[in-house]
């Protein structure tokens, strides 16, 4: 079970952005009710001085928009953080405050009469700041170092690498690669990759892919070394 500090204070934050430093959520690999109870103990967003919290943040932020978050999760503890309401957890918050909006506004149209040019106009100036809000949440981008481990001495890197770079999807983009010595005659693969991150999970990437048929004939195991956010277009 991760536990964390008060989330609002330097010492709390600093320990989320360590904690998230190799990880993609808070517990397992998809984003569950952990991640909510973290989320909503936090005030205000990470600075971008936190730079795993921050990418994390913004990501969960745009899955509650989008989709909700149902999964259970192992358990998190954060210090002076209420449990999380069910309804918090399954339903985006932008949709209740949408049927809230919706249902005030029924009281006062006619449902019958023909819409205005400034009602038009206003719906446009909405429906363009919801495109630009999903826009700019799904624009975040991560540089990720993955260190790729072979079987032993005999292990073909020229065909692991090109295995690795055989997976392919949406928002992940291979970058440069090196052969770094790890002693005995062994060498490993250290590869850089962009991703999207709101469309890919490193995390699910090396656990459903990298270390599965048939990569893993060539793959031993793989290591995260560095997560870093590189842009967020506005």
């Amino acid at each position: 079970m991760a536990a964390f500090p008060n989330l609002n204070s330097d010492s709390g934050l600093k320990k989320l952005d360590e904690h998230l430093l190799t990880r993609s959520y808070i517990t397992g690999y998809q984003a569950s009710k952990d991640d909510i109870t973290v989320f909503t103990a936090l005030a205000k967003p990470p600075s971008s001085q936190y730079v795993n919290a921050s990418r994390w943040y913004n990501h969960i932020d745009a899955l509650l928009r989008i989709s909700g978050v149902t999964a259970e999760g192992s358990g998190v503890v954060v210090e002076g953080s209420a449990p999380v309401a069910e309804e918090a957890v399954a339903t985006p918050p932008a949709a209740d405050s949408k049927d809230a909006a919706d249902e005030e506004d029924d009281d006062d149209v006619d449902l019958f009469g023909e819409e205005t040019e400034e009602e038009k106009k206003a719906a446009e100036e909405r429906a363009a700041s919801v495109k630009a809000s999903t826009k700019k949440k799904e624009s975040g981008k991560s540089s990720v170092l993955i260190d790729i481990k072979p079987w032993d001495d005999e292990t073909d890197m020229k065909k692991l690498e090109e295995a690795v770079r055989s997976i392919q999807m949406e928002g992940l983009f291979w970058g440069a690669s090196k052969l770094v010595p790890v002693g005995y005659g062994i060498k490993k693969l250290q590869i850089m990759c962009t991703i999207v991150d709101d469309l890919v999970s490193v995390d699910t990437m090396i656990e459903e892919q990298l270390t599965v048929e048939p990569i893993n004939e060539f793959v031993q195991s793989c290591d995260i070394v560095a997560f870093n956010k590189i842009c967020e277009y506005h």
